[in-house]
């Protein structure tokens, strides 16, 4: 006997307006990222690949083909992503809504229909049928839809990366680090709400909060916007990222009835030695800091902490990506009190081995697969929600990893379920290769293989793999050899 997930747990696939939607004339559009990506300078420095966002893989043209693709390996879901900055070119500032806030923040943003009604006038209304009918296309094919709010790319009148590296955060449009960003991120939210809530079955709010506030304004040399250090600004941009999350769960709320997420990116914490494992489980919960504040209302950053009323119970499911560990060592001169270790988890050497003798991607990420497990168990024994994984794959462009990677994750995840744990679907990261934002082309996640200069889409062996476990939602006994990728060394 195989092990079956049960005809309720759904496969799916995702897509992301920079990542996958450009690459054919008359599918551009203008957000943050696709400047970033384009600067000279950033090319030249090596901040980013000099691979552009406008020579993707043409989703936006091709997502009738991409959906059929996605029906044939048994995939029956899929999160899509309503690019803000597609729908909303211009500034929707003059929109004016009434905000309640006192010294804590922004508690409230009161939207109506007349201010539905004063914002279609800023919208990019060929943009919003065109969403339309993608989402509709996947729901005719008996797919379930996720309708993904916010995932990194912002207008670029609300942020300018450039301006910021240049002017800094206080003359610049500076995105999260300014609060009317909670503003004009929940008039979006009402605004599409209201359009497309007839297309999708779920939604969620954004897309690894701590990722957008680290990588930004911590890990400068990640690659990721504007690559600006300030510890200043990255409380602020988490904070303001916690209240756009709670209002636009109000706001959709108002116009849906409709479950409303979050996603964030969770490593499982390993202890490099005995004596790290306190800092281990510290790490662990450091990376819940947004989920605790939409749940229980209680945030924990580095520097700053405040309990408030009115984020908490704003969540109704939990979306994991989910793709290696992290080894962690006590150091008093970090930031929280300790380190990632190198040679493990996301700090491997492309394509090598891992200090505990695992394969690595083309992305340097050690593969962990019993790490999916031991933070669906964490994640639910903590909050008591459901949970989708909304992101799991592998850089693997010659295809060597990603066979084991597949049945290894999903195996640790019916481990989970088995133990009772409400896991509810798996997404693959991806459907077809895309944008690996700074890092461009060259980071190859998909089932399909894209060629870039002519669209083309060619099935990688694994995606066989794929098919047979989705279309059966079970892994067959043929394929439970594969649960266990063995060790490069002892």
């Amino acid at each position: 006997m195989g092990l079956k997930f049960g005809r309720g747990f759904r496969f799916g696939f995702s897509t992301v307006g920079v990542q996958h939607e450009m690459g054919l004339p008359g599918s551009e559009f203008e957000s943050d990222w696709v400047l970033w990506l384009r600067d000279f300078e950033n090319i030249v420095a090596g901040v980013v690949s000099g691979d552009r966002a406008e020579d993707g893989p043409g989703y936006w043209h091709l997502f009738r083909d991409d959906h059929a693709r996605a029906v044939s390996i048994g995939m029956d879901a899929a999160w899509i992503t309503v690019e803000w900055a597609r729908v909303f070119p211009k500034p929707t500032y003059d929109v004016r809504v009434p905000v309640e806030r006192d010294s804590e923040g922004i508690k409230a943003v009161y939207i109506d229909y007349e201010h539905i009604r004063k914002l279609e006038a800023y919208a990019n209304r060929d943009a919003v049928e065109h969403y339309r009918e993608v989402l509709l296309d996947w729901r005719s094919r008996g797919g379930m839809v996720i309708g993904c709010l916010f995932h990194w790319s912002l207008p670029t009148w609300l942020h300018n990366p450039l301006a910021v590296r240049r002017l800094g955060v206080d003359r610049a449009p500076s995105g999260w680090v300014d609060e009317r960003a909670v503003v004009e991120f929940t008039k979006f939210v009402a605004y599409i709400a209201h359009e497309l809530d007839e297309a999708v079955d779920m939604w969620y709010t954004m897309n690894e909060p701590l990722v957008i506030a680290r990588l930004g304004y911590i890990d400068i040399h990640s690659g990721f916007p504007p690559g600006y250090l300030s510890l200043e600004a990255y409380e602020a941009v988490v904070k303001h990222l916690v209240e756009a999350h709670a209002r636009a769960y109000d706001t959709v709320k108002l116009f849906s009835k409709k479950p409303v997420g979050i996603v964030e990116s969770v490593a499982w914490y390993t202890p490099h030695t005995e004596k790290d494992d306190d800092v281990a489980q510290r790490a662990f919960e450091d990376n819940l800091a947004v989920l605790d504040a939409v749940t229980r209302g209680v945030y924990r950053g580095p520097r700053s902490s405040f309990e408030r009323e009115d984020l908490r119970n704003r969540l109704d499911w939990i979306g994991l990506n989910y793709y290696t560990r992290t080894v962690v060592r006590a150091d008093a001169k970090a930031l929280h009190g300790y380190r990632a270790v190198p040679g493990y988890g996301y700090l491997c050497s492309s394509g090598g081995v891992s200090g505990d003798g695992r394969p690595c991607s083309d992305f340097g990420w050690e593969v962990y697969p019993e790490g999916i497990y031991h933070t669906l168990k964490s994640l639910y024994n903590r909050y008591r929600l459901p949970i989708y994984i909304t992101e799991n794959g592998v850089a693997d462009a010659e295809d060597r990893l990603r066979p084991r990677f597949i049945v290894s994750h999903l195996y640790w995840t019916h481990r989970a379920l088995a133990e009772g744990v409400d896991v509810r679907g798996y997404f693959h990261w991806n459907l077809i290769d895309n944008l690996e934002w700074a890092k461009g082309y060259s980071m190859r996640f998909g089932l399909f293989h894209v060629d870039m200069e002519t669209k083309k889409r060619y099935p990688r062996p694994s995606t066989y793999i794929f098919k047979e476990i989705a279309q059966q939602k079970e892994i067959p006994d043929e394929l439970l050899h594969l649960v266990y990728p063995a060790k490069t060394r002892p």
